[in-house]
């Protein structure tokens, strides 16, 4: 594999010229992807096949909201839910975002800031809810999640932008059969990421190598220009990946 063009999920030191990523955890950049899709695929991809997949059992068929649609995290999902027969409602914070979303492929996206998005899904489930929700919030969206949920449905959280606590009926959850779980992916060890990086090559990649699955990329901006990077970043006008390329 000396030579061999390689991306990879790295715990942090990304920002560099040269990193240092264990071999288990690399996946070979095909002829179809370029190395800024590249690098912005796998933190992504990773954490939304843990979480969506494994951790909250999405199966053909299934209906998901996923809070964040136009984020890396949100049009990951979009892309993944399409290959593999998922429908996939999103929030966003804009109309603008709403339309860009359902252009990449989400059934349906919510104006959080103008919407009920409780509301929305039974309208758009026709009272039925969703089957997972892949939650980045947290706080205060907990209880209105589980309020999203069908029957046997299952709560992934990723993220606590909005706190990391909540109060829930537990009655609910038992009445009807919730499943509550979630995630951090950094601190996993390398072998759970190298057994990760396997079930993608294997199940993932091959879409990868055949140009069906690409990274949404907002915006590169050279090594040099991070600040700029992160400011795009907090301003939350980004869809998809922010991008450093290193000259």
């Amino acid at each position: 594999m000396i030579g061999q063009q390689v991306c990879a999920l790295v715990a942090g030191g990304g920002y560099a010229q040269y990193c240092v990523a264990p071999a288990g955890i690399c996946l070979t950049v095909p002829a179809a992807l370029s190395l800024v899709e590249a690098a912005a695929l796998p933190e992504t991809l990773f954490t939304v096949w843990v979480n969506l997949f494994e951790r909250g059992f999405a199966a053909d068929g299934d209906r998901v909201l996923v809070h964040g649609g136009t984020s890396g995290i949100g049009t990951m999902a979009i892309a993944l839910g399409n290959l593999f027969g998922l429908k996939v409602i999103v929030t966003c914070g804009s109309d603008e975002k709403c339309a860009r979303a359902v252009e990449l492929g989400a059934v349906a996206a919510i104006n959080y800031r103008t919407q009920d998005f409780v509301e929305e899904v039974h309208r758009i489930t026709e009272r039925r809810g969703v089957d997972v929700v892949i939650d980045m919030v947290g706080g205060d969206y907990v209880p209105r999640n589980l309020a999203c949920l069908a029957e046997e449905g299952r709560h992934v959280s990723i993220a606590v932008q909005r706190g990391a606590t909540a109060e829930i009926a537990i009655f609910d959850i038992m009445r009807r059969r919730l499943t509550m779980t979630g995630s951090t992916l950094r601190p996993r060890s390398v072998e759970f990421k190298t057994m990760v990086a396997d079930e993608l090559a294997t199940t993932v990649w091959p879409f990868v190598e055949g140009g069906r699955l690409k990274p949404v990329i907002d915006s590169v901006f050279p090594f040099a220009e991070a600040a700029a990077a992160h400011a795009r970043m907090e301003a939350g006008e980004h869809v998809g990946k922010i991008v450093l390329e290193v000259g």
